[in-house]
């Protein structure tokens, strides 16, 4: 079975999308069978995966909704190595849409059901709050995947996302994990930057990756080529580090999976 990584943070511009793009490409150069969920109506991440979301026959607003299956929604792309449930504006319509439907919070949870046996990673990346779209990605993950970025009100915003991960875990998922919080466009030379990465770590110990995402142009520019970084230059700092990151995200599932029950 496949794993679900819900990739959130109701704080914008944290690296989010990117950290779920590189990290599905990542996880892909590694021999893994990706697929990148995107339920931002920004389509954010599937325009960094080379797809065009002005041009979809169906999106991941109609699967939500009942409107079209998964099969006939998924997009191939080879030069990214993944397979992307893509998302444009529509997506916005599913906010109202899944307040009438039966079962409301569990929708994407049902539509990735068949999904988690032929995939090993189940990426999905979240809008920038904590909505309906985001309590359906926390309902289906095994696990929440926290980007931060190491600045003043981090600290305040991860509380709120925790409180909301308790609820989750407490009604309707108790199987949900974190998988850990990751620092993003992190810089060394900043004073504050290294305080609240230190705070980060005394608070929340393990749940902090050792790997750290510097903060670097070639990530900032891959997005406007619809690739992710790794594929615009392998051999900057930013792919280096997200192959990284993935690499430690896979110890980390195969130590969980050795602990005893």
């Amino acid at each position: 079975m496949g794993r679900i990584i819900c990739v959130a943070n109701q704080k914008g511009g944290v690296g989010k999308t990117t950290t779920a793009v590189n990290l599905a490409a990542s996880l892909a150069s590694f021999r893994r069978k990706v697929l990148l969920v995107d339920l931002d109506p920004q389509g954010n991440a599937t325009m960094g995966s080379g797809v065009d979301k002005h041009d979809l026959d169906n999106s991941s607003c109609d699967v939500l909704l009942g409107e079209a299956s998964f099969s006939d929604t998924v997009v191939k792309t080879p030069a990214a190595g993944f397979d992307v449930l893509p998302a444009n504006a529509d997506l916005t319509a599913a906010e109202v849409g899944l307040m009438n439907v039966p079962l409301k919070e569990k929708r994407l949870s049902l539509a990735l059901a068949g999904a988690k046996d032929r995939y090993d990673y189940i990426v999905i990346d979240c809008p920038p709050s904590l909505n309906m779209l985001t309590v359906n990605a926390l309902v289906a993950a095994d696990g929440v995947l926290i980007p931060l970025q190491c600045e003043y009100y981090a600290l305040e915003g991860l509380s709120a996302l925790i409180n909301t991960i308790k609820q989750i875990q407490g009604s309707r998922n108790s199987q949900l994990v974190i998988d850990g919080i990751v620092r993003t466009m992190h810089d060394p030379r900043n004073n504050l930057t290294n305080e609240v990465s230190a705070q980060l770590i005394h608070h929340f110990g393990d749940q902090v990756f050792r790997t750290i995402i510097p903060r670097n142009i070639r990530v900032a520019e891959a997005p406007s080529h619809g690739l992710p970084v790794l594929l615009y230059d392998k051999a900057s700092r930013g792919a280096v580090s997200y192959l990284a990151m993935a690499s430690e995200l896979m110890r980390r599932q195969e130590k969980r999976m050795a602990a005893p029950a």
